[in-house]
């Protein structure tokens, strides 16, 4: 059986690699050292410089990429030669993997929920801080710790749940999509980079283990920046036969395996009460071909569940709310809304018999 969580460990470049897109632009290059040396070791004359563009990685290293007058002379077909480029290489052609799992039962279910990269929480302040970097670092650590207990299960396909706030803001002006300020760290566009390179790195371990569906939950917080996000994932996986995407602005979503039925949605939307009818409502079908169904929730960052036992035509419908890895920013800790387990979870669902095991990762 394969071993996947220490085969997959991830190094410290690993996660710096996903770090490093917080880039930082600048024409300011006036008493750089650094930048002074990088140019001199490259044969570079500094008055030749149009732009630079550096950035300081996890390990404290400088980086530059620098634009001169040489660049900017390029013609029009080298242009569209590197914009080829470009694309072909942020479109990856993905091999298909060798797996001993030909009779596999188990579907994986990873939920990273309400990550909220762009979050700031300073620790002096609220006792417990949470930055870019941090966010990353947490949802691979999850991420490895959720894969190495499921070794012992065989999966035959991975549900991947994005989406559901996995950016803080969703505008240029630190504001939730409903206008909301947040403590921010960094720019909007770096919380864009950094999202779309760590879902990348966390679909790139899940599709070792088995086959990946990815679906994406509208959220209060992104619900533009998000969904923009989702599509800019499956783009860079569109060569992949063995990725699929169910990410449309629908805001709640399904998924069968087997005799489970899976709902899906962040948990701003419908009244609890009433999902497990509009389940029945939204998909007939699905719901007379199963006999286990769950709805997995996220919004509220901590545990809340309940379930339904009905009358005769009607089988039950579990509902959970899942725990968040995002640390607790400066209002919610005047609030005293502290305290909260920290964790990443997943399930395992068995084909005939629904879910036969609950994964979670604390930090």
């Amino acid at each position: 059986m394969k071993k996947y969580g220490k085969r997959l460990r991830l190094s410290k470049e690993e996660v710096e690699m996903v770090y490093e897109n917080r880039a930082e632009s600048t024409t300011n290059i006036n008493g750089n050292t650094a930048l002074d040396i990088h140019l001199s070791e490259r044969g570079i004359d500094k008055d030749d410089v149009v732009s630079v563009k550096h950035w300081q990685s996890a390990s404290g290293e400088y980086r530059f990429s620098i634009v001169t007058k040489e660049d900017i002379s390029v013609n029009e077909n080298d242009m569209l030669d590197k914009i080829s480029d470009f694309i072909e290489s942020h479109s990856p052609y993905y091999p298909s993997v060798k797996r001993e799992n030909k009779n596999a039962n188990h579907l994986l279910i990873i939920n990273p929920a309400d990550i909220h990269i762009g979050k700031y929480a300073n620790g002096l302040e609220t006792g417990d801080g949470y930055d870019v970097e941090t966010a990353c670092m947490r949802v691979l650590e999850g991420l490895e710790g959720l894969m190495y207990k499921a070794e012992g299960f065989e999966v035959e396909r991975v549900l991947f749940c994005i989406g559901n706030d996995v950016l803080h803001i969703d505008n240029v002006y630190n504001q939730t999509t409903a206008g909301t300020r947040q403590d921010v760290d960094g720019k909007w566009w770096e919380h864009f980079e950094v999202a779309l390179a760590l879902y990348v790195k966390c679909v790139e371990m899940l599709r070792e283990i088995a086959p990946v569906d990815v679906i994406h939950s509208m959220s209060n917080h992104d619900y533009q920046s998000g969904f923009h996000l989702a599509h800019a994932l499956k783009s860079w996986f569109r060569n992949d036969r063995e990725i699929t995407f169910d990410i449309s602005v629908a805001h709640r979503k399904y998924y069968k395996y087997g005799k489970n039925l899976i709902g899906l949605e962040h948990g701003d939307g419908a009244k609890m009460d009433n999902l497990p009818l509009l389940m029945a409502q939204e998909k007939p079908e699905m719901w007379s071909e199963t006999k286990y169904r769950y709805w997995y929730l996220h919004h509220l960052h901590h545990k809340v569940k309940h379930k339904w036992r009905d009358a005769k035509d009607f089988i039950g419908v579990t509902v959970e709310y899942m725990r968040s890895p995002s640390g607790t920013d400066s209002w919610h800790s005047r609030k005293g809304f502290t305290g909260i387990p920290k964790a990443v979870e997943g399930f395992l669902h068995e084909k005939t018999s629904g879910q036969v095991a609950r994964l979670v990762h604390y930090f």
